[in-house]
């Protein structure tokens, strides 16, 4: 039985934190929060179970690191934060404590990863002999399962698109995904921080980068694109309340080119609710967000993921997609050589045991 700290209980951290209290092959040793009003609650209460787990967050990290846990699975937001998050996995890596997680999206292609970033943790892991894993749905899963289950079925391939079609407004996230796109921001505003120049290539680059090594396709560039679409109309949901001549929907992507033409592309189209944008793409009749691959080749390939939960919203479920694509992988990280893991170094049999019981 693998021993195992959970890092944040926010909106992927929670779904972690009960799946890790759910398996029988994993024991909850710690849960690490940062705010006080979960410092000193049980680890049941913060993820909605009704049963003491006995555990009690804290927000002393070396104290969690003093209980020796096998695996920290990290979860806490480090985008907006990377020096911070850098320090705290690299303390817990040198201490020789593995790490599964789904912040530092960057991280999820670490051999595109900037040496800022790959530089320090590769050291923390053969400091501590521990090794380091990132994943989620998107980016992650759509582009490194999903996409290579679409290849294998094609003779020839002569684009890859990889695409996420959702609708956002019951995302409860504003303070960071709200905000890094701009929603509610006019055209007068400054451009917002997620399509800054250069942005999108380095959170989605890495996916586009990655999959032409893998198809050993050389390319002669990765651009980035965005489109802004400002609502006429007042949109309420959870996310926020948009106002006429605000933004609601954001449409971008970073694109691989070769001989002018995009040849691998990874696109996002997210609105606010479907009033949002209708004249752009929509997911199939009855479904509020998908992840699709498109092989245009020989055969054409559509490959589609929907998710879905009888109490869950499609964003949450995503977010608990996202933690099980962390949490599935910690018996394989935990007897993995030390360093930097990526996706295609876990054979894919190793995602799926212990699943049920």
């Amino acid at each position: 039985m693998r021993r195992v700290v959970q890092f944040s209980t926010g909106n992927v951290g929670r779904h972690s934190l009960r799946a890790i209290i759910g398996r029988p092959d994993l024991e909850l040793v710690g849960v690490h929060a940062s705010g006080p009003d979960k410092i000193g609650r049980d680890a049941a209460q913060l993820c909605g179970l009704t049963e003491p787990t006995g555990v009690l967050a804290t927000g002393d990290l070396d104290a969690l690191l003093a209980l020796k846990p096998d695996c920290v699975v990290y979860t806490a937001l480090g985008e907006t934060r990377p020096m911070e998050a850098i320090e705290q996995m690299s303390a817990i890596l040198s201490a020789g404590i593995n790490v599964v997680g789904t912040s530092m999206v960057w991280l999820v292609t670490p051999r595109q990863a900037d040496d800022w970033l790959r530089g320090p943790l590769e050291q923390a892991c053969a400091a501590g002999d521990s090794s380091l894993y990132v994943n989620g749905i998107d980016p992650g899963y759509s582009g490194d399962t999903a996409v290579h289950a679409a290849l294998s079925l094609v003779t020839r391939a002569e684009s890859v698109t990889i695409k996420e079609i959702f609708d956002y407004g019951n995302y409860d996230d504003y303070e960071y995904t709200g905000a890094a796109m701009g929603f509610g921001t006019t055209p007068e505003d400054d451009l917002p921080l997620a399509f800054q120049p250069g942005v999108v290539t380095s959170m989605f680059g890495g996916l586009v980068r990655n999959l032409a090594d893998q198809l050993g396709v050389e390319l002669d560039d990765v651009c980035q694109r965005f489109e802004p679409w400002y609502t006429p109309q007042r949109i309420e949901c959870t996310m926020m309340t948009v106002e006429p001549g605000q933004l609601a929907g954001v449409r971008f992507a970073a694109e691989g080119v070769r001989g002018g033409t995009p040849v691998i592309t990874v696109e996002h189209t997210t609105r606010l609710t479907p009033a949002a944008a209708p004249d752009w793409e929509y997911p199939p009749a009855e479904m509020d967000g998908v992840h699709m691959v498109i092989v245009e080749g020989e055969p054409r390939i559509e490959l589609m993921t929907h998710l879905s939960h009888p109490s869950l919203d499609v964003t949450d479920a995503g977010c608990l997609s996202t933690a099980a694509r962390a949490v599935n992988a910690i018996d394989w990280v935990c007897d993995a050589p030390a360093g930097l893991i990526g996706a295609e170094d876990i054979p894919p049999t190793a995602m799926i045991r212990g699943l049920m019981w």
